[in-house]
């Protein structure tokens, strides 16, 4: 394990970082406008850049510890406590080397944009909806935890609980590299609370995430959408606003349909359900791509991305599976509490360094 590490290391250019740093820290010394969103980019790649400096230094004084331990190891007096503080210091290693490989990781095409999810219940009726909405909401504390601003595209909620479908916007720049694993069909087991005879049952609930494209940035032509405008509604039905502020959009050509109802402005509500169906048309594009491509890589991440089941949460056995890693969690009532940083920091270093299983794995 350890020579696994001190490997991994040794593939990152460190000096490379140290530059970066001299240059960030150059650049951001003379900004005036703080607020700015190019300055708060450069701030944020500073943030992240001594986090891999700091890292790296933690990480090789814990290895040259460890080696020193190494000769104490055979010592009558130390020999014992030298064995304990490894075991301590190889402890400490595994998560930050982690964290360090996903910081270095070479970024994945669209990193760098804003996402957009969408969760929708799949098979199980009711319980796929609840659990639709417990998902959704899981999203939104992690978000919030981390500071994310959230915008709120569409929220189609069942009067017997649940949601049909909730849609939104991580309005932070590099989201997209944070969500976009968790594409994909995520799968519950769990007893109803609806279940007498306390069977437990299969339910789905489909996640999509797609990088944010402003839809000046993608060729839309206005003759081929048909835009109505209707008064927002929430649970059973019920008008929420007394204008016609939502905003649904029908794409002819490929018949993709999208709305956006939450704000109280039709001109905002109209741009963003412009800018999900630019990042739907722009998905389209980038499968056509991979697909004439035939890149096996591509072919990897995409169906890690989007149709495979990839996830299994076992409510009985407080169990989360990434089949895509082959690597369990028995947190979930963490997770579900918008803890998701190891789950997802986990799944996002499997699959960037290529550690993706082939098949779907059926861990029941």
């Amino acid at each position: 394990m350890l020579e696994e590490i001190r490997n991994k290391i040794k593939t990152v250019d460190i000096q490379k970082f140290r530059d970066l740093k001299d240059e960030l820290t150059q650049k951001t010394s003379s900004i005036s406008d703080f607020n700015s969103p190019e300055s708060i980019s450069l701030f944020k790649e500073l943030t992240r850049t001594n986090e891999v400096l700091d890292l790296y230094v933690e990480i090789t004084k814990l290895i040259k510890q460890y080696e020193d331990n190494l000769e104490l190891v055979s010592d009558p007096d130390f020999g014992a406590d030298a064995v304990a503080e490894n075991n301590s210091i190889l402890e400490k290693l595994t998560p930050l080397s982690s964290r360090f490989e996903l910081l270095t990781a070479t970024p994945l095409e669209n990193d760098e944009k804003k996402a957009i999810i969408e969760i929708r219940p799949g098979v199980g009726g009711t319980e796929a909806s609840l659990f639709g909405e417990e998902l959704y909401k899981a999203y939104l504390k992690y978000c919030v935890a981390k500071g994310y601003k959230v915008e709120v595209l569409s929220l189609e909620q069942k009067a017997e609980g649940g949601i049909n479908e909730a849609i939104f916007l991580v309005d932070e720049p590099g989201s997209y590299a944070t969500f976009r694993f968790e594409s994909g069909v995520h799968r519950v087991q769990r007893v109803p609370k609806t279940e007498a005879l306390g069977r437990i049952h299969t339910s789905t609930v489909a996640v999509a995430v797609l990088p944010q494209f402003e839809y000046k940035d993608v060729a839309i032509n206005q003759s081929d959408l048909r835009i109505d405008v209707y008064r927002a509604s929430g649970p059973g039905g019920q008008s929420v606003n007394t204008t016609d502020s939502a905003v649904r959009i029908l794409h002819i050509p490929t018949g993709i349909i999208v709305t956006s109802q939450q704000g109280k402005s039709q001109h905002k509500n109209k741009d963003l359900a412009m800018s999900v169906l630019a990042s739907k048309l722009e998905q389209i594009e980038r499968d056509k791509r991979a697909a004439e491509a035939k890149e096996i890589k591509s072919a990897a991440v995409s169906d890690s991305e989007r149709s495979s089941k990839i996830r299994t949460f076992n409510f009985p056995q407080s169990r989360i599976t990434d089949h895509r890693i082959h690597k369990s969690w028995f947190n979930i009532e963490e997770v579900m509490e918008g803890i998701m940083d190891d789950i997802i920091d986990e799944t996002q270093k499997g699959i960037r360094g290529g550690n993706v299983s082939e098949g779907e794995v059926d861990d029941d």
